[in-house]
């Protein structure tokens, strides 16, 4: 299973947008996918106290990036970042099952024309750190509002391309790091 992550909690956000666009793909390519959406994360995880006594509610976000094969991660850049609480999720995550020897890709979208350049690095540097395998080809979308279609919230056809050649080849990425798993002992 491929999980798709949607770095925000902004309600309605194009970053929630173009994750939808990417589940659409994997399911054209028959993957099976899942998509945690941060909006829905319930309010008592906010609780200081969620480090020592994590509340059930969190494992329905937890439980599918320990059991996923790939993780997509869909994040903006807010202010030279990605948004806090996409790290606050990834500190709540149980490690180091979470992200070891697990392939992850990012698909980065802004408003400015680095398309989330630095929030991919900022967020390559963490996931490396805690043993996933990064895919080397980040989709970064530049000027979000611009590659949305006004009138039907779609992405420009540029980057439905891209986004598709990519989601093929993390899906080969994921099936050759799977095997490499299998076989290494």
């Amino acid at each position: 299973m491929i999980v798709i992550l949607s770095g925000t909690n902004r309600i309605s956000s194009n970053t929630n947008q173009v994750a939808l666009l990417v589940q659409s793909i994997y399911d054209q390519l028959g993957i099976e996918n899942d998509i945690i959406d941060l909006t829905k994360l319930p309010a008592e995880v906010f609780c200081p106290t969620i480090y020592a006594n994590k509340p059930e509610s969190l494992n329905h976000f937890t439980r599918p990036i320990t059991q996923a094969k790939g993780i997509v991660i869909v994040t903006p850049e807010y202010n030279g970042s990605f948004p806090g609480i996409l790290k606050y999720f990834i500190d709540l995550l149980p490690m180091p099952e979470s992200f070891i020897s697990k392939p992850v890709c990012f698909i980065g979208l802004s408003a400015g024309k680095w398309g989330a350049f630095r929030a991919v690095e900022q967020l390559r540097q963490i996931l490396l750190a805690n043993g996933a395998f990064i895919f080397p080809k980040p989709v970064l979308i530049p000027e979000i509002d611009l590659q949305l279609k006004s009138n039907d919230q779609h992405i420009s056809t540029e980057f439905v391309t891209k986004i598709t050649q990519q989601a093929s080849d993390f899906v080969e990425f994921v099936k050759s790091i799977e095997g490499y798993i299998l076989t290494k002992s």
